[in-house]
């Protein structure tokens, strides 16, 4: 959740203090935020002595030309007496340490010229700012809330980038309850729609269990960036936490034709709300569909699915077809049996009779039922002799003798009256 900050930091504080004096004067005349003010008053237009200058546009020249190092060589070795010239230099050089991903020592001196309080209005604001940026990628978050806070204070300025970063601080401060008001703060002040604040109060919400605020967030996401697919499968996925499936069938349909699920979890959820909601025949198609190109695994796991879909949709035959797959990847007795009553409840009986007959080959625990169905079949079929064979063989079990011997005596009645020899 917390972004790390850039360690590159801007160096245009430098150029408009070394080279634009007069720009600073016409700042100055500008109206002057409360929060600026030293015992109620403008603080002074300063500038650094002569003699510091030169090295900064030294430590700067050196900058420029890719030696950090010798920047920073030239401002320790440059002379700061008065307060105005040791909080400058201090502000120059924890720019040039931030720079060089040196930290502690940038957070040291940036506290250093920002508790001297002299700096130049602008000058204050900009190291406050940047002391709270290195805090908060060198996860001092408290301290950085604070420092946030005090350059708002002191600006009289609000922007959606701090906003957020406060936000981010009270996350890592496990502070949840108060990411949602920066959070909000931020979209209040942004000039353009960012996402993060909105994930900052998604992210508190959720954390916290409160799913329907976290709904209510995203639905709001949704509507603002509806090409970002992450929300559309993210909201789904939250209205089936708080079991609202018809909703979230409705989204996921919705972002599915849009071509926003990709991953196989995703379409795989869709295809449970199409089963959970009363549409196999839906689930079924999508399950065909993504085995042939590929997004979804052609296992025995789905390959069963798909069947159980098709069977619900009363698509015997596609069911049994499927149950065969499965049968030829397994070579298990289990599937040949669903394959073959299938067949059977569709009144394919020949094709019945065969995977049945596999079923008991490979081995089933209760092989009377199945003779039940292989004779029925035969006798279906007009082949009594072969209904008989079957039936006699399901009397031998006891879980199919009594109704077995009832189908016995009417397969030979009917063979008698047909005149055929069983």
């Amino acid at each position: 959740m917390i972004k790390q900050l850039s360690s590159s930091f801007a160096v245009a504080t430098i150029l408009f203090t070394i080279n634009m004096p007069t720009a600073m004067a016409a700042k100055a005349e500008a109206p002057v935020c409360p929060g600026a003010l030293i015992d109620g008053k403008k603080r002074k237009n300063q500038l650094m002595t002569a003699t510091l200058g030169k090295k900064v546009q030294a430590a700067f020249d050196a900058y420029s030309a890719d030696d950090i190092d010798g920047g920073i060589a030239i401002l320790l070795d440059a002379s700061a007496k008065d307060p105005f010239d040791i909080a400058s230099k201090d502000r120059f050089l924890a720019q040039f340490y931030a720079q060089k991903g040196k930290f502690d020592e940038s957070i040291k001196l940036l506290k250093s010229a920002v508790d001297a309080n002299i700096l130049t209005e602008r000058d204050h604001g900009d190291t406050l700012r940047l002391l709270a940026d290195v805090q908060i990628q060198e996860q001092f978050y408290k301290e950085s809330i604070e420092n946030y806070y005090k350059w708002m204070t002191f600006t009289c300025k609000e922007e959606s980038d701090v906003w957020t970063r406060i936000g981010q601080a009270h996350y890592a401060l496990k502070q949840l309850d108060k990411m949602i008001e920066p959070a909000d703060n931020a979209i209040r002040v942004s000039e353009e729609p960012d996402q993060n604040p909105y994930i900052l109060k998604v992210t508190s919400y959720y954390e916290r269990k409160k799913y329907k605020e976290s709904i209510d967030v995203l639905e709001t996401l949704v509507k603002t960036f509806p090409e970002e697919e992450r929300w559309w499968t993210q909201l789904g996925m939250f209205y089936l936490l708080v079991e609202d499936y018809k909703t979230s069938l409705q989204t996921l349909e919705l972002a599915y034709t849009q071509g926003y699920l990709t991953k196989e979890a995703q379409i795989k959820t869709l295809i449970q709300l199409y089963s959970s909601n009363d549409m196999p025949f839906k689930a079924a198609r999508l399950y065909e569909k993504h085995m042939k190109d590929g997004s979804l695994e052609k296992n025995i796991s789905n390959l069963e699915a798909l069947a159980n879909a098709w069977h619900s949709a009363l698509h015997i035959d596609d069911a049994a077809k499927v149950y065969g797959e499965v049968a030829k990847l397994t070579n298990e007795a289990k599937h040949y049996q669903k394959q073959g009553l299938l067949y059977v409840q569709d009144e394919q009986f020949t094709k019945g009779i065969a995977s049945l007959n596999k079923a008991i080959e490979l081995g089933v625990t209760k092989p009377g039922k199945l003779y039940m169905s292989i004779a029925e079949s035969h006798f279906y079929l007009g082949q009594y002799k072969s209904a008989n064979t079957a039936i006699k063989k399901a009397i031998t079990y006891p879980e199919t003798r009594k109704y077995a011997r009832g189908w016995k005596s009417f397969i030979e009645d009917t063979a008698r009256r047909k005149g055929v020899s069983i």
